[in-house]
């Protein structure tokens, strides 16, 4: 099962986001758990500087932005 986490302080794109990670997983059929991450100390710890950004299984791969649909898509299948 995937984690995946959307760290940001809860903006309109962090919200964006989080869809739009669910939507691509859900597509795929993928086994996750979504977590949404608003403790600016965890969001630092995980090296992050700006948001939103997202992290599977604790491993950041996107951050300051969020990715197209086909992005999302081919980074959570990908992820180990």
């Amino acid at each position: 099962m995937k984690k995946i986490q959307i760290l940001g302080m809860g903006c309109a794109k962090c919200a964006k986001l989080y869809a739009a990670a669910e939507a691509a997983a859900k597509e795929l059929g993928t086994e996750y758990t979504m977590e949404k991450v608003e403790d600016i100390e965890k969001i630092t710890e995980m090296g992050v500087m700006m948001t939103p950004a997202l992290a599977i299984n604790g491993e950041v791969k996107f951050a300051g932005r969020v990715p197209s649909a086909e992005d999302l898509k081919k980074t959570i299948a990908e992820a180990k």
